[in-house]
């Protein structure tokens, strides 16, 4: 791709994927294209504060209302997502759909506790 164009920057490629792309990339056989890459931004996810901003957000957009869901069970979820936007998104469809199962008018830490153990054997 870069051949004859020393001084101009013709193309532009944005690499973005999971921990394990850097590990990929650190093999021998993709030495080139590592040395290529200018930028480098490793994502460790989401604080606990920012996860419980990120839920309540989505569920005002959605409509809802943040007494829906309680403090304790933000942090659970922080718990056990490590902070991966994908992994909170995932743990809250199941929890919301397990609360609504299960009648609940707040989604609590049992809640969450239940999504968890349902993602685990499924």
């Amino acid at each position: 791709m870069n051949y004859g164009y020393d001084s101009l920057n013709c193309f532009t490629l944005i690499l973005c994927g999971e921990t394990h792309l850097n590990s990929t990339l650190k093999k021998p056989v993709h030495e080139a294209l590592r040395q290529r890459v200018t930028v480098h931004y490793n994502f460790s996810g989401l604080s606990d504060s920012e996860v419980a901003q990120y839920i309540l957000h989505k569920i005002a957009c959605a409509g809802g209302a943040a007494s829906i869901i309680d403090q304790a069970a933000l942090s659970a979820v922080h718990s056990h997502s490590q902070g991966s936007p994908r992994l909170v998104d995932n743990l809250m469809t199941d929890a919301l759909t397990l609360g609504a199962q299960m009648d609940k008018k707040v989604i609590d830490t049992d809640v969450i506790l239940a999504s968890v153990s349902s993602q685990n054997l499924g």
